[in-house]
């Protein structure tokens, strides 16, 4: 019997078309809030925390974006500690800095000055082996402007089943 080479499956972290291998989204952020403006930002970490975000673990539903003294940060994201990690081990919801140029940091901290706006992180992810955060400035919704995005995306999809259904006619 011939040995078969190894099959070259994607696994369930498999990269997009731009070269990105997604970590976690804040879905509940684009319900939340309209978002105005998104920037990619790198972020300092130590070494048990990339090996936890390569296991895929992080959360970033109540994470916020800070910006101090010039400084942007990433408040309240978790990366649990490694499962294999020894006394060394980081903290899982210590405050990250963000790396941004000053310029970035200044545009981000006019609009984020603004009332009723707010620094979100949207997603963590992989980019050519490095980890980033996109995050965005939002406005919060109101609920009645939530009902009517869920109303919205009802109707879409209502009428993308529709036209799936008489493609197959």
């Amino acid at each position: 019997m011939p040995i078969m080479a190894k099959s070259d499956k994607k696994d369930k972290k498999s990269g997009n078309a731009d070269g990105t291998v997604n970590i976690c989204r804040n879905r509940r952020a684009l319900h939340e809030y309209d978002i105005l403006d998104r920037v990619e930002c790198g972020i300092v970490l130590v070494g048990t925390e990339v090996k936890s975000l390569r296991d895929g673990h992080a959360n970033l539903e109540d994470a916020y974006g800070r910006i101090d003294e010039g400084e942007a940060w990433l408040i309240g994201a978790e990366i649990p500690e490694y499962a294999f990690g020894n006394r060394l081990n980081h903290k899982p919801k210590r405050p990250r800095k963000l790396l941004l140029h000053k310029r970035e940091i200044a545009k981000f901290a006019g609009k984020a000055s603004e009332k009723g706006l707010t620094l979100v992180p949207l997603r963590m992810y992989f980019k050519e082996g490095k980890a980033k955060v996109e995050l965005a400035v939002g406005k919060g919704k109101q609920a009645h402007d939530k009902r009517e995005s869920l109303k919205t995306a009802d109707a879409k999809r209502d009428i993308a089943r529709a036209m799936a259904s008489r493609r197959k006619r």
